[in-house]
C-alpha cells in the first residue's frame, strides 16, 4: 500500500486554505485527511489546520489493526466531532468571524476503506472491472446544488455551473454539533482511493480524473491532477490524496 498527498494554491487565490495529511500507520495500514477551509482572512486556513491536526492526532494515538469495524467507525466519527468542537470554540473567540472547513478522512487496512466526510470534499474509488477502468464517487456532497439535483430541479451538468455551487450545507465548525457521513468500501489489489477538494472536482471531469490516475505513475498522480485543475483555470485551492492498494 502506498499513499501520496499534494496541495496547491491554484492560480487565482492569494492564500491556500486547504490542508492535507497522509501517513502510513503500519506496513499494511494508512490514513489520509483532506480539509478545505472557509472563512474571512486566514480563518479558513486555521479551521482546516485545526481539523487536520486533531483528527490525525486521534488516529495516530488510537488506531491499531486489531480494531473491530465498529471501533474504526467510532474513532473516525469521534475525531471529526472533536475537531468540530475545537473549530466552533475557536470561532466564538473571534468577533464576527466565520470559520469552518470541509473534511474527508479515511483509514485503509485489511482490504477495507473506512471513510467519513463533511461538506463537499470528495472520495472516489478507482478500480478495474474486466478490461475497463472505472471511477465511482463514494461520498455525497453536503451542498445546496446537490440538494437541487436530488429534488430533480437541476441536472448534474447544470450543477457544475450553478451560481451557488460553492454553498455547502454542512461543515466542521459551522454549528456546535456536526454529524459526518460514514462509508465502508472494499478495496482490492490495484484499487485506488482518491480524495480531493472541490478545487479539482468542481473544475474537472470524472473521466479525465480517471484517465490521469491510471495513465500516471503513482508518484506523479497528485501533481498531474493539480496540473490538470490549474489548466482548467486554477480558480481555487486544489488538494489531493491518493491511496493505492498494491496489485
Amino acid at each position: 500500500m502506498k499513499i501520496f498527498t499534494k496541495t496547491d494554491i491554484g492560480l487565482v487565490r492569494t492564500e491556500n486554505q486547504d490542508n492535507v495529511w497522509g501517513e502510513m500507520l503500519s506496513e499494511t495500514a494508512c490514513a489520509a485527511i483532506l480539509c478545505d477551509g472557509m472563512g474571512g482572512e486566514s480563518e479558513g486556513g486555521l479551521a482546516s489546520k485545526i481539523a487536520v491536526d486533531i483528527i490525525s492526532a486521534r488516529i495516530r494515538e488510537n488506531f491499531n489493526e486489531k480494531m473491530s469495524r465498529n471501533s474504526v467507525r467510532n474513532l473516525l466519527i469521534t475525531a471529526v466531532v472533536a475537531a468540530n468542537t475545537m473549530v466552533w470554540d475557536t470561532a466564538k473567540h473571534k468577533v464576527h468571524e466565520v470559520m469552518g472547513t470541509t473534511c474527508v478522512a479515511a483509514i485503509v487496512f485489511g482490504g477495507t476503506a473506512y471513510i467519513v466526510n463533511v461538506g463537499d470534499s470528495r472520495a472516489y474509488q478507482l478500480f478495474t472491472q474486466g478490461e475497463d477502468e472505472c471511477i465511482r464517487q463514494i461520498t455525497k456532497d453536503h451542498s445546496h446544488v446537490q440538494e437541487l439535483v436530488e429534488r430533480g430541479e437541476i441536472t448534474e451538468e447544470q450543477a457544475r455551473t450553478h451560481p451557488k455551487r460553492n454553498k455547502i450545507t454542512r461543515a466542521i465548525g459551522a454549528e456546535p454539533n456536526v454529524t459526518p457521513d460514514y462509508f465502508e468500501l472494499a478495496m482490492g489489489e490495484g484499487d485506488m482511493l482518491l480524495m480531493c477538494s472541490d478545487g479539482l472536482s468542481a473544475y474537472g471531469d470524472d473521466l479525465d480524473i480517471l484517465d490521469i490516475c491510471f495513465d500516471s505513475e503513482q508518484e506523479e498522480c497528485c501533481a498531474n491532477l493539480i496540473k490538470y485543475a490549474n489548466g482548467n483555470g486554477g480558480n481555487d485551492n486544489v488538494s489531493v490524496a491518493l491511496i493505492a492498494v498494491d496489485g
